[in-house]
């Protein structure tokens, strides 16, 4: 059991010895906290801010497609919805 506290001591003795010379090399330092964003992070953010700006919905593709459906003209072939989900299965797999 004595081993526990001595061992304790120590691990205690040199976060104390870690602590206070940290605190004195800060204080003798001063930093100014700046951020910076690299190139990769801007473009991002201007995409980002791009995307939040389009409409959710494009209507100049969904209007004809809607339009189709209504008049019950939209057709689709079985044959290209059957290759376009192997297609997709395989991808994701």
């Amino acid at each position: 059991m004595s081993m526990r506290i001595q061992a304790y001591t120590q691990v205690q003795q040199l976060y104390s010895t870690k602590k206070s010379v940290k605190t004195s090399s800060a204080s003798q330092v001063s930093k100014k906290d700046a951020v910076e964003f690299s190139s990769i992070g801007k473009d991002f953010q201007l995409a980002k801010k791009a995307a939040s700006q389009a409409p959710d919905i494009r209507k100049e593709v969904t209007e004809p497609l809607k339009a189709k459906i209504q008049n019950g003209t939209y057709e689709v072939s079985g044959e290209s919805f059957a290759d376009k989900l192997i297609e997709k299965f395989y991808a994701a797999g």
